[in-house]
């Protein structure tokens, strides 16, 4: 499922067997013959392949707005799309916080106001968590898939009502009292996703799309419709791999288990000018944008904060990156954006089997946006 933090895995990822690296393109499937000299983008990507992932994908956005691509492994196609997992968080979170900036929801009321009686359970109340707790995930809402079983072909081609989402956490006691402290639940963006309908009576999804992707011109990122078990454009296969290296090619699957907290697709470019853009002040005011920018610790990554669906990150070398990452089933990516307007994703198209394996993705997003331009 989706996760924002290197040190959550789903215990099927696992380190493949080696990938034939390829080279640095500007479109089409990556191949030997059509690989360019390598450098130390090329480097980093291969030294993902070399560790494991069947394919690794990275986009580069200088700060006057120059995008490079990359890829390494079998079969992948130049900023391909991919599962973003809970990048989708960020997307949500913006969607929310322009209805705060319109009136029609208050980011301190709370959540019973607009989902009168849904929250209740052992130390659950929704008449005490307020809209910023589930943005922030200080809610103490429990995670839904911690209760999951581990086997991913159980939820292949499962579709997941919202509601069903939301009955699996409220079986389970409160982790904390609201506000108490911070502790990162997938819940919290189930309940985010029920707040956005409720409170403009239309889809999440639409208002994702109408909100977000469609005023940024974003052609390759989108919400899966209901039933929609693939891709529409170019993409890498997915895989989950085991501690040995075995493979199970794992593309195509319902999306709907992880909804608003994962379900997004894009290509690496569109996640940079996303970011970018939020950062910018393209998508939010100047005083939501601080709002959303306001942290709290994030315990899972030593020097991180989370903000309102958004996470800040210490940069090699210093200053600070904004940008979030995501888990799901095939795919994991990472990557940061800064104030000037550089930006990095890269994405590995299986999920790291152990914690060596998450820190050399993000060292290798460290490694490479040493190369973007000021």
């Amino acid at each position: 499922m989706t996760t924002s933090t290197p040190t959550r895995r789903t215990a099927l990822a696992g380190l493949a067997g080696l990938a034939a690296a390829a080279g640095t393109l500007t479109g089409g499937l990556a191949s030997a013959a059509a690989a360019q000299p390598r450098d130390e983008v090329s480097a980093a990507l291969d030294a993902l392949v070399a560790r494991g992932f069947p394919g690794a994908l990275a986009s580069l956005r200088d700060a006057d707005g120059t995008v490079r691509n990359y890829v390494a492994g079998e079969r992948v196609p130049v900023d391909g799309e991919v599962r973003i997992g809970s990048n989708t968080k960020t997307f949500t979170a913006v969607a929310l916080l322009q209805l705060v900036g319109e009136g029609r929801l208050d980011l301190d009321a709370a959540v019973e106001e607009h989902l009168p009686n849904l929250l209740r359970g052992e130390g659950i109340d929704g008449r005490g968590i307020s809209v910023r707790q589930v943005l922030q995930h200080t809610s103490g809402l429990p995670n839904y898939t911690a209760q999951w079983a581990t086997d991913p072909a159980e939820f292949r081609y499962r579709y997941a009502d919202p509601r069903d989402l939301l009955d699996t956490a409220l079986a389970m006691p409160a982790e904390f009292a609201p506000g108490e402290r911070w502790s990162y639940s997938n819940t919290n963006y189930t309940v985010a996703g029920l707040l956005l309908q409720a409170v403009t009576g239309r889809p999440w999804s639409e208002q994702v799309h109408r909100r977000v992707v469609e005023p940024l011109g974003l052609q390759h990122t989108y919400v899966p419709a209901v039933g929609e078990l693939g891709y529409r454009g170019e993409h890498p296969e997915g895989y989950l791999v085991d501690a040995d290296g075995n493979r199970t090619e794992f593309t195509e699957f319902d999306p709907s288990t992880a909804w608003a907290a994962g379900a997004v697709i894009a290509s690496p470019s569109d996640l940079n000018r996303f970011t970018v853009a939020l950062l910018r002040g393209g998508l939010l005011d100047a005083a939501l944008l601080r709002e959303m920018r306001t942290t709290v610790p994030a315990d899972d990554v030593p020097g991180a904060g989370y903000g309102l669906g958004l996470m800040s990150f210490p940069l090699p070398g210093g200053g600070q990156g904004w940008g979030h990452g995501g888990d799901i089933f095939g795919c994991e990516t990472r990557g940061w954006a800064t104030d000037d307007g550089r930006a990095v994703t890269v994405a590995v198209t299986s999920l790291p089997v152990d914690q060596a394996g998450a820190d050399a993705v993000m060292e290798a997003v460290a490694t490479i946006f040493a190369r973007t331009r000021p």
